[in-house]
């Protein structure tokens, strides 16, 4: 992907200046859904698919950006008031962490930018959040600001939530700034601390797009927000992470069915992802591989976010030997599914997916991916740049 922006660089935008080199990966969520923004606990790992930025210093305040994928182009000035482009929704994220660093008193230059990545789009792999931590990177970097991960995940939230429009939690942007090699991590999204928890080197990540997909914005997952806000509300709570389940069994009669729901999720969740995580540590991968499958039963169940597709893969992930729990991960109504395994079982799985599923779900191919957990956003180092 280095070789795509370079090219892409040189051809559409000839800069004078060599350009350097930015990436961040995407993520998976082995477990904790929909509890980042309940103010839980998550544990997603990084993975080995990444945004790729070229950046290319200009003499102005110019921003120009082509996204290869898209075969794309924006453009806007750093010094005017910088507005949502309707006929590009790609180049908001550019727009939005520009004019969220902007705002947050960071000196940015005028660049020529080139974005290429193989994150699997609309698949709950989070290709935004690689492409806003890439791209906070490219900007900051090339003005020799110094990066703090944290706060850089927090911008790439913001621009998220309050630019392009989707009220996404910090998860995303905090793994693909944060992650690890070889581990996943442990975040409370509300002091945002975080634990390293490794990954056993004979055991694969396999991530299963589904085909079924799914526009964030268009679905049901801002609704979901405001039914969790409602239930922490009617407990009288910042967040139903502050509710714990003898809480909720005293009191969850005097909820709506449809609150009653969705407030079991989030709190079992997060008491799940706690145990999931302890589990992990202790090596004890049967444990690990229950706490995913009964994830997986709480958001078919409880929070109503997966798909008759989704459901049927699952199970014939679970129902593979040897694996150790199977569950969808992201946000919902399509995307991917992610199972624990041994690596010798990798290919059976593959293979029941590749024949059953297609079988079953015959408007529909998977896709399977073998991951491993990566390092977080950051400078590529790349020799040979010439213009």
């Amino acid at each position: 992907m280095v070789q795509k922006t370079l090219t892409a660089l040189q051809e559409t935008f000839h800069p004078s200046a060599p350009p350097r080199f930015f990436h961040a990966p995407g993520r998976v969520n082995l477990i904790g859904e929909h509890t980042d923004y309940n103010d839980g606990f998550v544990l997603p790992a990084a993975i080995n698919f990444h945004t790729v930025v070229a950046a290319a210093p200009r003499t102005d305040s110019t921003i120009e950006v082509y996204a290869v994928d898209m075969a794309d182009s924006d453009t806007f000035d750093l010094t005017q008031p910088i507005t949502p482009s309707s006929g590009h929704p790609w180049a908001n994220y550019v727009r939005g962490m520009a004019k969220v660093l902007l705002e947050e008193g960071q000196t940015l230059r005028g660049l020529s930018l080139a974005i290429a990545g193989d994150v699997p789009t609309g698949a709950g792999l989070s290709s935004s959040a690689s492409l806003e931590m890439a791209l906070g990177h490219a900007f900051l970097q090339s003005n020799n600001q110094p990066i703090d991960p944290v706060s850089l995940a927090l911008a790439g939230q913001n621009a998220e939530n309050n630019f392009v429009g989707v009220q996404c939690g910090i998860m995303d942007q905090l793994i693909s700034a944060l992650g690890e090699k070889d581990h996943a991590l442990l975040i409370d999204c509300r002091s945002l601390e975080h634990t390293a928890v490794p990954i056993p080197a004979d055991t694969a990540i396999v991530i299963v797009d589904s085909g079924v997909r799914r526009g964030l914005v268009d679905s049901e997952y801002n609704a979901r927000r405001r039914q969790c806000a409602a239930a922490a509300e009617f407990f009288g709570v910042h967040a139903l992470r502050d509710v714990d389940m003898a809480t909720f069994t005293a009191r969850e009669h005097q909820l709506s069915p449809v609150l009653r729901r969705r407030a079991r999720h989030v709190i079992s969740e997060n008491e799940r992802t706690l145990a999931a995580a302890d589990a992990l540590k202790q090596n004890d991968l049967a444990a690990f591989g229950y706490y995913m499958n009964e994830s997986h039963r709480s958001m078919r169940d409880d929070f109503e976010i997966t798909t008759p597709e989704i459901d049927m893969l699952v199970e014939i992930m679970q129902s593979v030997a040897g694996v150790y729990g199977a569950r969808m991960t992201g946000g919902g109504f399509g995307g991917c599914c992610v199972a624990l395994a041994p690596t010798d079982v990798v290919p059976e799985l593959t293979d029941a997916v590749d024949t059953v599923y297609h079988q079953k779900a015959c408007c529909y191919h998977a896709t399977v991916y073998r991951c491993y957990a990566s390092a977080g956003a950051s400078e590529l180092i790349v020799q040979n740049t010439t213009l």
